[in-house]
C-alpha cells in the first residue's frame, strides 16, 4: 500500500532560522536575566508572583504587539509583586484536528496553511515582542519539533492536557532548559500529571530529529491545574483549596524538586466562561492566604486575556478579539492585575 503522507517541502533547520531571524546580543542577555528571575520565583528564592497572561492564540502580530506594549506599562506598576510571562501561543490544539491551528499553520488566519511562512512569522513576532517590550514569553510545546525554532527566545513552556501523557513531550520537557508546566489531562487524573513532572525532572535518552539525544532533567518542571471534563462532558474545576492540598501531598510523596503549581483560571476551571477568571483568580489568592504551605506551592496564575472581551469567528474582523477561546478584554485585565498585586502579600 502506498504511503498516504505527502511531503510538501523541507523546512529550514532551527539553527539556520535563528541566524536568518536573530536576537540581538543585548536581548540574549535580557532573556538570561528573565530566565533567572523566573527560576528564583519557582524555587522560592523570590516571593513575587508569576502571571502567565495573554491571548488564547496569538493570531496576528499588530494586535499582539499592541497588547504586549500595554502589558509592559502595567508591569512597571506591579514589578515589586508580580512578574509577567506573556502568553504568545502560536500553535493551537484542535480536538478533532480541524479548524484554525494557529499562526504556525496559518500566518493569515483566513488564508491557506503554509508552515514555512508560519514558522518564520512566529519567530519574527517573538523577536519583535522582546525588542519592543522586553518580555520573553511563554508558548505551548504542542509539536515537539517546533520548539527548537523558538527555544532561544522563550522563558516558559507548557505541555497541554492532551499531550501530557505523551512520552516524547515529557522527554522534550526534560531537556527544554526553561520551566515547563505540565497540565493535568482532560480526564482530571492528577497522577498522570505527576508522572509527567517526574519524567521531565529525570534524565532521558531518546530519538529526536534523527539524533540520539540525552537530557540532564528539568528541575523546574511543575504542575498546571486547568480543570477537567467528567464522563458526562461537564467541566469540573480543580483550583479549590482541597485540590491544591492534594497536589501538595502528591509532591511530598514523590519527593520531587521545587514543588510548584500554576493555576489556569480558564479552560475547564471556568467552563470557558471567561469572566469567571476574575473570581477564580481572587479565590486562589484567598487559598494562599489561608495556608503557608499553599502560599508556597502556588507560584502563579495563567489568565487568557486580549484587547477585547470574548471571542469571534475567524473572519469576525474585530481588532484584538480572540478567534479561539474567549478572553478577558483589556480594561478588565488591567483592573484584575492591579487587584492581584494588592493580594500577593496581603
Amino acid at each position: 500500500m502506498e504511503s498516504q503522507m505527502q511531503f510538501i517541502r523541507k523546512l529550514p533547520e532551527p539553527l539556520d532560522l535563528q541566524q536568518e531571524i536573530p536576537l540581538r546580543p543585548d536581548l540574549v542577555a535580557l532573556k538570561n536575566r528573565r530566565d533567572e528571575e523566573i527560576k528564583r520565583i519557582l524555587t522560592g528564592q523570590d516571593d513575587r508572583f508569576l502571571l502567565l497572561i495573554g491571548p488564547c492564540s496569538a493570531d496576528n502580530e499588530p494586535a499582539v504587539l499592541d497588547y504586549m506594549t500595554r502589558l509592559a506599562k502595567v508591569q512597571e506598576k506591579v514589578k515589586d509583586t508580580i512578574l509577567f510571562v506573556p502568553r504568545v501561543y502560536t500553535n493551537k490544539p484542535r480536538t478533532i484536528g480541524v479548524g484554525y491551528k494557529g499562526m504556525l499553520h496559518q500566518p493569515d488566519p483566513e488564508g491557506k496553511e503554509n508552515m514555512l511562512a508560519g514558522i518564520k512569522a512566529i519567530r519574527r513576532m517573538h523577536v519583535h515582542v522582546i525588542e519592543q517590550t522586553g518580555f520573553t514569553c511563554a508558548e505551548e510545546i504542542l509539536y515537539p519539533e517546533n520548539h527548537r525554532y523558538l527555544q532561544d527566545l522563550l522563558s516558559y513552556g507548557a505541555i497541554g492536557a492532551r499531550s501530557v501523557e505523551d512520552q516524547l513531550h515529557r522527554m522534550i520537557a526534560s531537556g527544554a532548559g526553561i520551566p515547563v508546566g505540565m497540565k493535568n489531562p482532560t480526564s482530571g487524573d492528577l497522577s498522570v500529571m505527576m508522572n509527567s513532572i517526574e519524567a521531565a525532572q529525570n534524565k532521558q535518552s531518546f530519538l529526536f530529529h534523527g539524533w540520539e539525544v540525552q537530557t540532564t532533567g528539568n528541575p523546574l518542571a511543575h504542575a498546571i491545574l486547568r480543570g477537567f471534563v467528567n464522563k458526562f462532558g461537564t467541566s469540573m474545576p480543580n483550583y479549590h483549596y482541597e485540590d491544591l492540598q492534594t497536589v501538595l501531598n502528591y509532591y511530598r510523596k514523590r519527593d520531587l524538586q521545587n514543588p510548584a503549581v500554576i493555576v489556569d483560571t480558564n479552560h475547564s476551571n471556568s467552563g470557558k466562561k471567561y469572566l469567571e477568571q476574575i473570581r477564580i483568580a481572587k479565590d486562589i489568592m484567598h487559598s494562599r492566604h489561608e495556608s503557608k504551605d499553599i502560599h508556597n506551592l502556588v507560584k502563579g496564575l495563567m489568565i487568557e486575556s486580549y484587547l477585547e472581551d470574548g471571542a469571534q469567528k475567524v473572519d469576525g474582523g474585530v481588532y484584538g478579539k480572540s478567534i479561539t477561546d474567549p478572553c478577558l478584554g483589556w480594561n478588565k485585565t488591567e483592573k484584575l492585575i492591579l487587584d492581584l498585586a494588592d493580594l500577593v502579600h496581603a
